[in-house]
């Protein structure tokens, strides 16, 4: 796993320097969006819609729009903010444990010690076990100011974010509020129904049937012969898809990462501003398509030779496009 944010919990004098891991990872099959005719694959681009260019990542501004005016909110406004920069997880009370609502529950991260004497972590995961408290925190990630719950797991502190109480809706359902007689014999045999299916809970036994039941039918697909070759018709296409993911993990990463300390952190803010020059490159692949379009009218000017050579280049191109159909069909 790969720490994604690094802090201190804090608690009256002590504290505690951890790393933040997300605990859990979506297990579904990936699946993504392709043209029924010929299985090219469909992207979305970031368009202006002022000048209808693409626009890169990195050139892309948040903004608050109240439908009168419109406010550009840019990285540095964010980082300025006071919250994004605290590096805290602040313990504000410890409560029981069943008085946290489940439907408050939202995202879990593992804790790890960030020290070389993990004396303080072990120290408050023992205060937590003996109490049997859970300890809400505040903290910011990801330009969110955040309320989380911190408990104990498998010896391992544990961390769950919390809805904030206006963000749960409120149950309102006309249905439930007249009365309903419930009678004794009703209420006796249902109770012997879940009598019935009691058991103890084990989550490993539960599969995800539709997921396993989809790779199955991926399987079958490819055994049969039944799918596409498109290793070599959008391999480019993938790497610029590779080479975007890669710089939106690298923004976040320095977004809440922060920079190591001493001459290594130096050095790794050289590194992703060559990733960031690097960054351009899908912008810059696309530039040349420009210019390209620009080649017929400079070929024009000049009366040589070698023109009607240049010409018949993209017909060669034209001519395998029109090929590759046949050979996806074969």
């Amino acid at each position: 796993m790969r720490a994604i944010w690094k802090g201190a919990v804090t608690f009256g004098l002590v504290n505690v320097p951890i790393k933040l891991y997300s605990a859990t990872e979506d297990h579904d099959v990936p699946l993504h969006q392709v043209h029924d005719e010929d299985g090219g694959r469909i992207r979305y681009k970031r368009v202006c819609e002022l000048d209808g260019e693409e626009v890169a990542y990195q050139h892309i501004d948040r903004a608050y729009d109240d439908g009168e005016r419109t406010v550009v909110l840019t990285k540095d406004d964010f980082a300025a903010l006071p919250a994004e920069a605290n590096r805290e997880i602040e313990v504000v009370e410890f409560v029981p444990s069943d008085q946290i609502d489940p439907i408050m529950l939202d995202r879990t991260y593992y804790l790890e010690p960030d020290s070389k004497s993990p004396k303080a972590y072990v120290l408050l995961r023992r205060t937590l076990e003996e109490t049997d408290r859970t300890a809400i925190v505040k903290f910011a990630l990801r330009q969110r100011t955040r309320l989380a719950a911190m408990r104990v797991r498998d010896e391992v502190l544990v961390m769950q974010t919390l809805l904030w109480a206006d963000e749960v809706r409120e149950a309102a359902f006309p249905s439930l509020d007249g009365s309903v007689n419930v009678s004794d014999k009703e209420l006796a045999m249902s109770g012997q129904l879940v009598a019935s299916y009691e058991a103890d809970f084990a989550p490993e036994e539960y599969e995800d049937e539709y997921q396993v039941q989809l790779r199955q039918l991926i399987d079958a697909k490819i055994e049969q012969g039944d799918a596409l070759d498109t290793s070599e018709t959008f391999g480019e296409q993938e790497e610029k898809g590779d080479a975007e993911v890669i710089d939106l993990m690298e923004a976040l990463r320095r977004s809440v990462g922060g920079s190591k300390a001493g001459a290594k952190g130096a050095s790794d803010e050289s590194a992703p501003a060559k990733r960031s020059g690097s960054a351009k490159s899908p912008a810059t692949k696309s530039a040349p398509k420009k210019s390209a379009a620009k080649a017929p009218a400079t070929e024009k000017a000049p009366a040589k030779k070698k023109a009607p050579a240049k010409k018949a280049a993209p017909a060669k191109k034209a001519a395998a496009k029109s090929s590759s159909p046949q050979r996806k069909t074969g």
